[in-house]
């Protein structure tokens, strides 16, 4: 396998809504289940356009030719007194788990957030359950910040979210 790292394109779009939309049914850690992403291609197409030449957004994919194997994003408002802060969201394909691809997207984020002269901090949101994902924030230094109980509903049962997040 041979996985390539790059930044989002418009002609993206539509395989980036249907990634989602299959992922979201491979976990129950994600915010959403399958067929569930939020936004549809024209929505998407946009998101990406207004990432062209935005200092504190961007969005990388981790390609295995033409396929999807992962996304993560970095997100900072325009806010004065938030755009310093980005948060950082991340989903490796269940086929492509535990092979270093999220370690390489968050590591090209950090370097990328590092190197953009406005953001500071790195903050994400992930289920206290999620071992691997929190083991793996750890490993970078984020520290967790707090915990909202019972933040999540899946099937009965309630979840903690931990809030996590990294100066830099």
């Amino acid at each position: 396998m041979n996985i390539t790292y790059r930044t989002a394109r418009e002609e993206d779009a539509e395989a980036i809504v249907a990634f989602y939309n299959e992922v979201g049914g491979e976990t129950s850690y994600l915010s959403f289940e399958k067929d569930e992403y939020p936004m549809n291609e024209e929505e998407q197409r946009e998101e990406i356009r207004s990432l062209k030449d935005n200092q504190t957004n961007i969005m990388l994919m981790a390609m295995d030719g033409e396929k999807i194997a992962g996304i993560a994003t970095i997100h900072s408002s325009h806010k004065i007194k938030s755009r310093h802060e980005g948060e950082l969201g991340i989903v490796v394909a269940k086929a492509y788990q535990g092979q270093g691809i999220g370690t390489e997207l968050i590591d090209r984020l950090i370097t990328w957030a590092k190197g953009n002269k406005v953001t500071t901090r790195i903050r994400l949101d992930t289920r206290a359950d999620n071992i691997k994902a929190v083991s793996l924030y750890l490993k970078f230094g984020f520290i967790i910040e707090g915990c909202c109980k019972n933040s999540t509903l899946l099937n009965g049962t309630y979840y903690d979210l931990y809030i996590m997040g990294m100066m830099i």
